[in-house]
């Protein structure tokens, strides 16, 4: 009988011992390789609840995840926000940034914990560049985009899906329209002063369906960054109706970049 119990307690441990390994392994092979921290930036007339899918995504392939809240109220103040997001990962970071985050992640990415660099459908400003001379100089299919007295741009409810999000449900376009967070002035017209793009590894995401940003300009921004781009037929919200997408070119980024 001793025996018995010796042997049944023998084959516990062992099958306990077997799980516990598998286990660790699993957790092992999930662990990413490369860069492991990721801080995704929403651009304009949005915040970062956008970034729910691809976070989503990251955090279930291993990765530790920020997603940004920039107020859009002025540049200096959404490099405070951004910069502070990048402070608190405490190590180095794929930066990312959507549309107008394209502007923002152009300077914060010049923090040395930035190791690389993402656009989706964003500004990659050059030295002099703002968001409204790229516009000026290749407008985007939108007339949408209107001023209102207290110095923010806003885009006309009745446009919002058509112009931004057209390629998501309509409803979910219809409560960014109507929940849009409007962008400054003095933001939109920043010109970015020292583009990190020029001295950190870039990958980018052109939007080939964008109303917002001209699909030209935004394959001009990307060529004129060095950047390794891909393409998808999507709306300006390409993070969104592509998530997947946007996920493998941010672990692409993770994998390939070394911390500085």
């Amino acid at each position: 009988m001793k025996k018995t119990y010796s042997v049944v307690m023998l084959l516990a441990v062992f099958v306990s011992l077997t799980l516990l390994l598998g286990k660790t392994a699993r957790v092992a092979a999930a662990a990413p390789a490369g860069i492991k921290n990721v801080v995704l930036v929403h651009g304009a007339f949005a915040d970062g609840s956008g970034w729910d899918a691809v976070a989503k995504i990251l955090e279930k392939d291993g990765y530790t995840v920020s997603v940004a809240q920039p107020p859009e109220t002025s540049y200096a103040d959404d490099q405070k926000y951004t910069k502070a997001a990048i402070d608190a990962m405490g190590g180095p970071v794929v930066l990312v940034g959507h549309s107008y985050g394209g502007s923002i992640i152009s300077e914060a990415g010049n923090d040395p914990n930035v190791a690389a660099l993402v656009y989706i459908a964003a500004f990659a400003l050059d030295e002099g560049e703002s968001c409204a001379s790229i516009e000026t100089a290749v407008p985007q299919a939108s007339k949408a985009f209107k001023p209102d007295s207290n110095g923010n741009w806003w885009i006309v409810q009745d446009h919002f899906a058509a112009d931004f999000a057209a390629d998501i449900p309509p409803a979910q376009a219809h409560f960014m329209a109507i929940s849009q967070v409007p962008i400054s002035t003095d933001a939109f017209t920043h010109k970015v002063t020292n583009p990190a793009w020029k001295n950190k590894p870039t990958w980018y995401m052109v939007a080939s369906s964008d109303r917002s940003i001209n699909p030209i300009q935004e394959r001009m921004m990307a060529k004129h960054a060095n950047a390794k781009t891909i393409e998808v037929n999507a709306s300006h919200v390409a993070y969104m109706s592509h998530p997947k997408e946007a996920a493998k070119l941010i672990e692409e980024a993770a994998s390939s970049a070394h911390a500085n």
